[in-house]
C-alpha cells in the first residue's frame, strides 16, 4: 500500500535527531551518532531531510552539496515503513533540490548485495558509474557508485 499523499517530506529538525539515530542504528552497521546529526544541523553543506508520516518520523535522507555537486550520505527508512513510497518520496526531493540548486549531480555508495536499493535509485534514472571494492565493512563488502546527471544550463 502507497502513502504518498500521506507523506510530508520536511527539513531535518533537532526534534528529529534521537529517531534518526535510533533509525541508523537499525539500519547500518556503522550508525551515525546522535552528535554526528546534530552537526549537520549547522553544516552549511548538508541538506537533510526527514519524512513524517501521521505526525512521526518515518524516514530520512542526507546529502553533502559540495561545489554543486550532491553526496548522498544515507538515506533509511524505519521497518513497519518499507515499500510504501517513502524512500522514493525522499529520492525525489533531493532531485528537486538538487533541479532547484542547479546541482550537476547527485551520487551514492550502496552495498553490492542491496538489491532492492539499486531498484529503487534505476527506477529514478540513477546510473551504475564504478565500484568501491571493500568499501563497507560489517561485513566487508563492495559498493556500488550510482550517479543520476542533471543538464545544467
Amino acid at each position: 500500500m502507497m502513502i504518498n499523499n500521506s507523506i510530508k517530506i520536511i527539513p531535518m529538525q533537532k526534534e528529529h535527531i534521537k529517531y534518526i539515530a535510533e533509525l541508523e542504528k537499525q539500519c547500518f552497521s556503522e550508525p551515525w551518532s546522535e552528535n554526528a546529526l546534530s552537526e549537520e544541523l549547522s553544516n552549511i553543506c548538508a541538506v537533510f531531510f526527514a519524512a513524517i508520516v501521521d505526525n512521526i518520523l518515518a524516514g530520512y535522507i542526507g546529502m553533502h552539496n559540495i561545489c554543486s555537486q550532491g553526496y548522498i550520505t544515507n538515506i533509511a527508512v524505519f521497518k513497519q515503513y518499507r515499500r510504501k513510497g517513502i524512500a522514493g518520496a525522499l529520492l525525489q526531493k533531493i532531485i528537486e533540490y538538487a533541479l532547484d540548486n542547479n546541482m550537476e549531480f547527485v551520487s551514492l555508495e550502496v552495498r553490492k548485495s542491496n538489491t532492492p536499493a539499486i531498484s529503487l535509485y534505476v527506477k529514478y534514472d540513477f546510473k551504475e558509474m564504478g565500484i568501491r571494492k571493500n568499501f563497507y565493512s560489517k561485513p566487508c563488502e563492495d559498493a556500488v557508485i550510482m550517479t543520476r546527471y542533471f543538464v545544467v544550463n
